[in-house]
């Protein structure tokens, strides 16, 4: 029989703000209300993957006897570097993408190809879909077609669309089954709150101004209303940023003494660090990147960019590299090494000193030419007989004359030559 597998579904109240923040994404927030959803370091991780995925060029390559070569006049170049659809440049598509992926487990975008004629199968354009809007059918009776095909049903406001898995690129976060996504809020969920909820305690905390709570003592006898007459008083003159550091008159015969915790007191900061650091570490980010530079120096935040390549952004990349290459090219391509992959320079690139010093030894031991040392760099081609040739230390010997040179020739008399 047809089964589906869906996300659950909740009823949430947004505010006008998180709608038009969705509309622009082409997504909605749900499951996580929106308030928490705005929880700082919760954000900012999403924030710092969308731009990183985003910030990364899709290039088309071919691998050839000659080497591994950029495929420029392909019509899938820049249609992938540039503007998969009409509506989106690549960058805006990946965030949406990305966004998708983390927030709700699974992005989900349709492949337009043309219907008919030459050009049939052709891709005209990628169109990043509403994941709370799709459904994952497996139709493991093949009732609508193969047996155990997987589909997605879009529903909108123009009807339900069913698309056949071929038709559409499926990325996925953390997944149990290699169909459906964990949503990273799902397994956040009490980590955001408490999260929100230390936010909620700075706020109150400086709202508050000089204390919180306190006692109030007098020597003589009031009744009810002078009572909370003169806590209003005092509430109004102790509380507030306004009054913050000011000095508070107390009446003669009263006497007050505060007993508001400190954060310090509370542990608010370290309950404040251990949320911040748990909630990273879910998205895989490193604490440097959330501005969290207590154990940070200049040495190790460029190898702690480096492991966050490795740890987090390396499985993310070849998962949307292999689903893209398998979806988008054809048969025939495929068998001519045609592949699809992210430029990650911009994240693991070093400084200049140090670039030039890798590649003046890449040069000098025969691995670049001199213009493919300068094509890594960005620089233009120089035209001399030399500079598309290997080059290699003068000094290197082959290994069969290695030590020859510490060997003492015979003169033509018997007798020792010089060395």
């Amino acid at each position: 029989m047809l089964f589906r597998r869906q996300e659950e579904k909740r009823n949430t109240t947004y505010t006008l703000k998180d709608q038009e923040f969705a509309n622009l994404l082409g997504i909605s927030l749900d499951g996580l209300s929106a308030d928490k959803a705005k929880e700082a370091t919760f954000y900012t991780c999403l924030r710092i993957m969308t731009d990183t995925v985003s910030k990364l060029p899709l290039k088309l390559y071919q691998e050839t006897e000659d080497g591994t070569k950029k495929a420029t006049k392909h019509y899938l170049y820049n249609l992938l570097k540039l503007r998969p659809n009409p509506y989106m440049s690549s960058s805006t598509f990946w965030k949406v993408i990305e966004f998708n992926r983390l927030y709700h487990g699974h992005a989900i975008a349709y492949i337009d190809t043309v219907g008919s004629g030459k050009n049939a199968g052709k891709v005209k354009g990628i169109y990043p879909l509403p994941s709370e809007s799709v459904e994952i059918w497996v139709d493991d009776k093949g009732i609508i077609g193969r047996k155990n095909a997987i589909w997605y049903v879009h529903r909108s406001v123009n009807g339900e669309v069913k698309i056949p898995h071929e038709k559409a690129l499926h990325f996925m976060g953390m997944t149990k089954d290699g169909v459906q996504g964990m949503p990273i809020k799902d397994y956040l969920q009490i980590l955001v709150e408490n999260g929100q909820s230390g936010q909620s305690y700075v706020n109150e905390y400086f709202k508050n101004g000089l204390f919180a709570k306190g006692i109030l003592t007098y020597t003589s006898q009031i009744d009810p209303a002078q009572e909370q007459n003169m806590k209003d008083r005092f509430k109004r003159m102790a509380s507030g940023i306004k009054n913050a550091g000011s000095i508070l008159p107390v009446p003669l015969g009263f006497d007050f003494k505060t007993i508001n915790s400190t954060m310090a007191d509370s542990q608010f900061l370290e309950l404040n660090q251990l949320t911040m650091q748990q909630i990273a570490a879910a998205f895989g980010i490193k604490m440097h990147q959330i501005n969290s530079l207590d154990r940070a120096t200049h040495s190790n935040i460029a190898e702690q960019q480096k492991e966050f390549y490795v740890d987090t952004l390396q499985s993310v990349l070849t998962m949307y590299e292999q689903e893209l290459s398998y979806k988008l090219l054809t048969t025939k391509e495929k068998e001519q090494n045609f592949f699809l992959e992210f430029n990650v320079d911009s994240i693991l690139r070093s400084s200049f000193e140090t670039r030039i010093e890798a590649l003046g030894k890449a040069v000098d031991r025969g691995i670049y030419t001199i213009n493919e040392a300068r094509q890594i760099e960005n620089k233009s081609r120089i035209d001399h007989k030399y500079a598309d040739s290997l080059i290699f230390n003068g000094n290197a010997i082959p290994i069969d004359m290695l030590g020859q040179q510490y060997i003492k020739n015979s003169s033509p008399k018997g007798g020792e030559g010089d060395e």
